[in-house]
Parts: C-alpha cells; structure tokens; sequence
C-alpha cells in the first residue's frame, strides 16, 4: 500500500465534494432515464424485454412463487439457514431497541405528533452475479420490525434465468411479502411508477450499480428514497497498540470489495504503518479474490502517518467515511469527537465484518462523504411523522396576534382573517 507523512502533506486526500453519482456523463444519465421512460410507458412487457437485453436472461413470469420460495427455503443447508436466523434475530432486536427508543407517539398536549409505520415498501438486492443474504436482511429486517405493512422485494435473475435459493431463503426468514424477478435501473422504475404486475411503493430502499443510483436519483419525488450509496470505504485509526495482523486484515476484507472500494489507515506510528504494510502483503497471498483485491489496494489504498490521533480524527472528520474504527489506546474517550461516520467500531475487536453480516445494525450505510449529513438506514426510515395540533382560544390568545401579524407581513391577508375571527372570539369563553 501507498505510505505517506505529514498531517498538511495529506489532508488533501481527505477533502471531497459531491457524492454517488456526483460524477456522471450525460449519456449514462441519457441512458437511465429511457430505461424509466420504457418501464413506465411499456410496464411488464418493457421489464421483459429489459432483463433480456441487460441480463441475458427470458423471463416466462416477473414473480416468484410461494412454492418455489418455500422448495429453496427447505434446500438450503442448515448451518446457512441457522447462520441467517441468527444474523436475522440480532437485526431485529438492534431495531427493536431503536424502535422502543426512538419512535413514540406524543398525543398530549395541544401539540404533538403521530410515528406511523410506512404502507409499502420497495427492497431492492444486487445479486446478478452473486447472492446478498446479507444487504437482504439488512434492509427487509429494519422495515419488518418497524410495522412495514407489506415489503415489496425486486432482485435480478442469475444467468440461469432464477433468482438465488440463498436470496429466496434468506427472503422467507425476514418476512418478505413478494418477490420480483427484475434488477437494474428497470427495477426502479417498477417499484416508482408500478407495472400491471408490480405494485407501486411509497419509498425504495437499498444499494446497486450505478444504473440503480441514478434511477433512484431520477425517481425521487415520485417515492421516497433511502439514500445514494456508492463504493464501500474504511477509515482505521491506530496507533503504536493496534494489532497490526487484525488491522491488515480488515483493510483486506474492505478491498476485496473491488477497484473503487476506499481502504485508508491513519496511524500516528511509522513502526505500525510498515507492519500493518508487510501484514498486507503476506495476507493477500491467501484470498481468493487476490486480484479485485490488489485493484482495490492500488487504486484507493492509503496509509497516512500523522503525529496525533486528533489529527487523524480531524481527517476522518473531513472524509466522512462509511466506516470509522478506532484503534488506539483508551479508544472510547474519542468517541465524542467523531463527527461523521456512518458507523463507527471502538477498539481491536470491534470490527466491521461482524456489522456486515451479524452484529445487530444494518450495513447500509452513507457513502462517499455523505455521512456529513446522513445516516446509516435506521428504524426511522421506514416510518413517517405527523404533526397533531389541538390548540384552543388560550393558545390563539398567546399566538394568534403574531400569526397574523407575520401573516400580513407575506401579503396573505386570508391566513390572517382565518386567525382573527378565532382571536376576536377568543375572549368568548372555552378553553
């Protein structure tokens, strides 16, 4: 990996503007919105003809049947399925504890509000090339346990025409309601605009290429959406205490993501930075995906020596990474100066493959400098808040003089006619 010195000597690394799909040329973007345009002019026969000129694959039907869920569900080898149903139950409870937390009516009082759990939801799960169990259960799991009344799943087909039993099972255990053989930009579009066999959603959840990226861009307004998510990225800080072997491999395990995946050590030890350095070299040499690896190393692979970990909190701070984990000696009195990072680990053990697959929060998480403003998907992404106001001639009599006043201040003298035949009657009695 490449190694550099100097706090000022790196900071301009750290320091990006835009975000996923900032960066974009206007055919691929000319591209994406004829692919919406067809979905939403042809529908299902548009989804047809799309999977086969994308995905290479002839469709006879775009969902999956109970049967051939529940066949792939009973094929699936039991450690797996265990596997899931752990991973699956820590979800839950995560979000449960959030959900207790966070999401609570307030009908009290003149003014308060109502959480309310989404109607329908749209999933969507890459899985062209491999199955996602995991980017699955992330997202189905949050929006079960938050009270989703129906979860909408679309997922493209293998080269074999059939979507993953891995997918199918993992899809049964989170409670998916319907499964749509469709991926892509197209998958989008079915989900936003709804086709005669799929339902439209209200919001559409989860990562994908580029393609999903700027269709979920396009289509927002129409439905909501979760977030833009591009590369997967790491920030590790450490100092002279970390354990080079676990630190390299964690750098390894985010590389292997591909050519455009950030792996990025900030260490306040020179002594550390080689080791972890030669740590990598003899490591690699044992993966299987040896050369998506190497890509990812050569091309965004860091190592940046600066003399304190303030100052490496400073430049994870300005990065905003998707992944902080924080390595160094009392690594919890840090905490509080993180700013921006989608999910921050504390301390040698705290690592972020557990999160990918099996700790509790969802991986979904902000990208490419986005987690200056936004958030890992959350229990609150999937619900929706309303105000509820029950005010009386006691709340006009304190506020309806500066209503109206601020009212004509805008020239709508209807608005405040509405607060002073209230405020010429508020003397009248009642509460």
């Amino acid at each position: 990996m490449k190694i550099m010195e100097g706090y000022e000597k790196v900071k301009p690394l750290f320091t990006r503007l835009g975000g996923p799909g900032a960066k974009v040329n206007e055919e691929l973007e000319k591209n994406v919105r004829q692919i919406i345009d067809a979905v939403r002019r042809g529908g299902d026969k548009a989804l047809f003809e799309l999977t086969g000129k994308f995905d290479g694959v002839k469709l006879s039907a775009l969902e999956v049947e109970k049967e051939i869920i529940e066949s792939a569900f009973r094929d699936t080898g039991k450690t797996l399925i265990s596997a899931l149903e752990t991973a699956a139950e820590n979800i839950s409870a995560y979000h449960k504890n959030q959900l207790k937390q966070l999401v609570k009516d307030n009908k009290n009082g003149a003014l308060g509000w109502l959480m309310r759990p989404l109607n329908r939801v749209g999933i969507y799960v890459p899985g062209g090339l491999a199955p996602l169990p995991s980017s699955l259960l992330m997202t189905v799991v949050p929006a079960r346990t938050a009270g989703v009344k129906e979860i909408i799943l679309a997922t493209p087909p293998q080269k074999n025409g059939k979507i993953s039993p891995v997918t199918l099972a993992a899809a049964k255990i989170a409670g998916v309601d319907r499964i749509f053989s469709v991926g892509g930009a197209q998958a989008v579009a079915a989900l936003a605009y709804g086709t005669e066999t799929i339902p439209a959603v209200d919001k559409i959840y989860g990562p994908g290429n580029i393609y999903v990226t700027l269709a979920k861009k396009m289509v927002y307004g129409i439905v909501g959406i979760d977030g833009l998510y591009g590369p997967s990225e790491v920030i590790i800080i450490a100092d002279g205490t970390a354990n080079p072997a676990y630190v390299a491999a964690d750098l390894l395990a985010q590389a292997e993501h591909g050519s455009m995946a950030s792996a990025i050590m900030i260490t306040t030890s020179k002594q550390i930075a080689d080791m972890v350095n030669a740590e990598v070299e003899k490591q690699l040499n044992s993966l299987m995906r040896k050369d998506i690896t190497v890509q990812g190393l050569e091309q965004r692979g860091l190592i940046a020596i600066v003399p304190t970990v303030d100052q490496a909190i400073e430049l994870s701070n300005l990065y905003a990474p998707e992944h902080l984990c924080i390595v160094v000696k009392n690594a919890e009195s840090y905490i509080s100066k993180v700013q921006n990072a989608g999910c921050l680990f504390v301390g040698d053990d705290a690592l972020e493959a557990l999160v990918d697959y099996a700790a509790g929060p969802s991986h979904v998480l902000p990208t490419e400098g986005t987690a200056r403003f936004g958030s890992g998907l959350n229990i609150l992404d999937f619900v929706k808040l309303t105000s509820v106001v029950k005010t009386g001639k006691k709340d006009i009599k304190r506020l309806g003089r500066a209503a109206a006043v601020i009212a004509r201040a805008e020239g709508l003298d209807g608005h405040a006619r509405a607060v002073e035949i209230r405020l010429n009657n508020a003397g009248q009695g009642g509460n």
